[in-house]
């Protein structure tokens, strides 16, 4: 683990580990909102333009090395009450150059003024217009962190239940699956984890659930059925409170799929990837991303595409 990773540790606890008297969202969305100036700037040639489709807000990242057959669908975190693409324009292009693709970061709609499923909803909708604009799904991907993770998740078994084309395959960083909040990991890593605090969890469920069972696979995508889904790469800190999440998903999906695999990187603080500008291990991860995508591209390569019917 680096130096810059054990005081990135230190600055997260001081700054996010404080107890707080009550969970509330418009609080929770200041936080974040206060962060947005500090969020680094693309590197120069760095295209983002703003795609409404489907019914959808996308930012769409290009970089000179982006090919237009390959194509990720982001998902962004932040409980599924907070959050954009907007806070994601230093993490989206290196994912764009990792990959050598376009990335599609959606504005879904947010809890509790739009709670389950319509963040479900809107990603099934950006899906299904990019599928059809790209017209082949075997250069699609689909990734998210946090929230946004198991969002991916929920929305693959949505595709696989709905009959339509699946992507190549998807990524989840931190996935948080278990909206029952079922994880041990929710207790035994409560000290340990830097970023997260268990309590606010019930909360955010309460948020994006409104009294929705937390149990259906459309919200926590550990309790749905993987079968025929495509491989799935997972990334999760070793000391977050949502390890367990990310362990029991791969255990699920390595039985459904053998190619789906997780990495567990010691001490890293819940999304760490999304620290990139700071962290040596952000880097090497996003690499692997990139490697990642780029085996299941050439196996699907090798295969017939998956075209949308006209």
């Amino acid at each position: 683990m680096s130096l810059r990773a054990e005081m990135l540790r230190l600055g997260l606890r001081m700054l996010l580990k404080r107890r707080r008297r009550g969970f509330e969202v418009e609080a929770w969305r200041a936080g974040m909102h206060r962060t947005a100036p500090f969020v680094p700037r693309p590197r120069s040639g760095t295209d983002i333009a703003i795609v409404e489709a489907g019914g959808v807000t996308m930012h769409r990242t290009t970089t000179a090395a982006s090919r237009p057959e390959c194509n990720v669908l982001y998902l962004h975190g932040g409980g599924y009450v907070s959050g954009g693409p907007a806070f994601y324009r230093h993490f989206t292009w290196r994912i764009a150059n990792a990959a050598k693709a376009r990335v599609w970061a959606i504005q879904y709609r947010l809890a509790p003024e739009h709670p389950f499923p319509a963040a479900l909803d809107d990603a099934l909708s950006a899906y299904r217009w990019l599928a059809q604009e790209t017209g082949d799904t075997s250069g699609l991907f689909i990734m998210g962190d946090s929230a946004g993770a198991g969002l991916a998740l929920c929305l693959l078994l949505k595709l696989r239940d709905l009959g339509g084309p699946l992507p190549a395959a998807a990524v989840a960083m931190s996935p948080w699956t278990d909206l029952a909040l079922t994880g041990q990991s929710l207790t035994e890593h409560a000290a340990a984890d830097p970023m997260l605090n268990a309590g606010d969890l019930p909360e955010l469920v309460r948020c994006y659930l409104a009294g929705a069972d937390p149990l259906t696979p459309y919200a926590s995508p550990l309790y749905g059925d993987p079968s025929g889904l495509p491989p799935v790469l997972i990334q999760s800190g070793s000391d977050e409170i949502l390890r367990d999440d990310a362990v029991r998903m791969a255990e699920k999906l390595q039985q459904a799929n053998p190619l789906s695999r997780i990495e567990i990187w010691p001490r890293m603080p819940h999304a760490f990837q999304l620290f990139v500008p700071l962290l040596p291990e952000a880097h090497a991860a996003i690499a692997q991303i990139g490697a990642f995508i780029a085996g299941v591209g050439a196996e699907a390569a090798a295969t017939p595409p998956s075209r949308m019917a006209t």
